[in-house]
C-alpha cells in the first residue's frame, strides 16, 4: 500500500507540526508533501525527501507564509497523489483539499476548522502586524470561507484532537470525526513528588492565553508563580505584576521539565482546543488549575488530576487555587493516568485500530 503524507506547510514548530513528525516515523517509507519547507524552523525529518509546491520558489515565502493564503488551495489541488492508496493529511487549514483516486483513502487529522476562516476577528488580533491588509484580508476570506467548505468533503474521515474540535468539524464541514486525543513525548518529562512553593505558567505571551487573569489572581493571593514563555504581551503584563511574579522568558526544555516536576500546579487559564501542556504537567505528577472548557475536559479529572474553574476572571481562578490547596493529590496516579491515555503507545493503538476498522 502506496502512503502520502501531507501538511499544510513546515515552516514552524507547533503541535500541528509534532503530530506530523510522529505520523512520519510511523511511516518510514511514506512520501511526504507540503506546500512551503524550511527545514530550519520546524521538525527534523533527517534525510527524508519533502516534495513542495510551486510556493517554495517564491523569495521568502517561508517566513511570510501567512500572506499566501489565497494560493494553498489551488497548489494543494495540483499536487499529483493518484498513485497513492491512502492519503494522511495533517491540517488545520489547506492539505485536506488535495486530490485522490476514487478507491484511495483519505484520512485527515484535523487539528481544527480552518481558524482565521471561521474565527476571523480573534485570529487577527493575534496578527497586527497585518492590520495594513485588513480590507483585502476581508474580501478575500468570503471567498476562502466557500473554498474551505468545497474542499473539506474531501477526505473520507476526519480524526479530531478534542471533542471540542469534533464539534467544529461536525457543524462547520457535515463530516463524519472521531476522536482521538493527540499524545506528548512522555520520555521528555520527569516525575517528582517532592513539590516546591511555587506555582506555574507555562505558554506564549499573547492576549487569548489570558495570563492577565493569572496575573491578577496571584497579584491579590500573594502566591509565588514563575512565567516561562515570551510574546507580545509580556511587556504589559510585567508592568501589571507585583513581586511575586517572576517572568522567566524562554527556558530551555531540560528548566521547563524540572519546574513542571517541582511546581505545586501548572495554572492554564486560556479556552484551548486541545491543550498539550496540561497533560505535560500531569506526566510530571503534577495537578493543573484550568479553566474549565475545551481540551481541558478532555484531559483532566477534576479533583484528581487538577481543579477546573468554569469563568475566566481572576475571582474564580483564586477560588481554584484556594480550593487546591485543600486537596491531598496522589502525585502517582496523576502520572499514571497521563502516560495510560496520552503517551505516543497509547496514540497509536488508537490510530492502529481506528486503521483496523476502516480497512475491515
Amino acid at each position: 500500500m502506496r502512503v502520502a503524507l501531507v501538511h499544510d506547510y513546515l515552516t514552524q514548530r507547533g503541535g500541528a507540526e509534532r503530530v506530523f513528525e510522529l505520523l512520519c516515523k510511523r511511516y518510514p517509507e511514506a512520501d511526504i508533501f507540503t506546500s512551503l519547507y524550511d527545514s530550519e524552523r520546524t521538525i527534523d525529518l533527517s534525510d527524508r525527501l519533502v516534495q513542495t509546491t510551486v510556493l517554495q520558489k517564491i523569495p521568502g515565502a517561508a517566513k511570510h507564509f501567512r500572506l499566501l493564503a489565497p494560493l494553498y488551495f489551488p497548489v494543494f489541488r495540483t499536487l499529483g497523489l493518484h498513485d497513492y492508496d491512502l492519503i494522511i493529511s495533517s491540517s488545520s487549514s489547506f492539505a485536506k483539499a488535495v486530490r485522490k483516486r476514487p478507491d484511495a483513502r483519505h484520512i485527515c487529522f484535523c487539528h481544527n476548522v480552518t481558524r482565521f476562516l471561521w474565527d476571523t476577528q480573534t485570529y487577527l488580533r493575534e496578527y497586527t502586524a497585518y492590520r495594513r491588509f485588513y480590507p483585502i484580508i476581508d474580501r478575500a476570506f468570503d471567498l476562502l470561507r466557500r473554498m474551505d467548505l468545497k474542499y473539506a468533503q474531501e477526505p473520507d474521515l476526519y480524526i479530531a484532537n478534542s471533542s471540542v474540535v469534533a464539534d467544529r468539524i461536525q457543524t462547520t464541514y457535515k463530516k463524519p470525526v472521531v476522536v482521538i486525543n493527540y499524545p506528548i513525548d512522555s520520555n521528555q518529562f520527569v516525575f517528582s513528588e517532592q513539590k516546591e512553593e511555587f506555582y506555574l505558567a507555562s505558554t506564549r505571551l499573547i492576549s487569548y492565553k489570558r495570563i492577565d487573569v493569572v496575573v491578577e489572581a496571584f497579584n491579590w493571593l500573594g502566591l509565588p508563580l514563575l512565567i516561562t514563555g515570551d510574546g507580545p504581551e509580556r511587556q504589559r503584563l510585567e508592568s501589571q505584576a507585583m513581586g511575586n511574579i517572576q517572568f522567566l522568558g524562554h527556558v530551555s526544555d531540560e528548566e521547563r521539565t524540572q519546574l513542571m516536576a517541582k511546581t505545586q500546579a501548572v495554572v492554564v487559564a486560556a479556552l484551548e482546543d486541545y491543550g498539550l501542556v496540561p497533560v505535560e504537567a500531569n506526566a510530571s505528577g503534577t495537578p493543573v488549575i484550568a479553566y474549565g472548557a475545551g481540551g481541558v475536559l478532555d484531559t483532566q479529572i477534576a479533583e484528581q488530576t487538577g481543579v477546573l474553574f468554569n469563568r475566566q476572571t481572576p475571582e474564580a481562578l483564586q477560588a481554584a487555587l484556594l480550593r487546591a490547596t485543600k486537596i491531598n493529590w496522589n502525585y502517582q496516579k496523576i502520572r499514571d493516568h497521563a502516560l495510560t491515555h496520552f503517551s505516543e503507545d497509547a496514540f497509536f493503538r488508537k490510530v492502529d485500530q481506528f486503521f483496523r476498522e476502516v480497512y475491515s
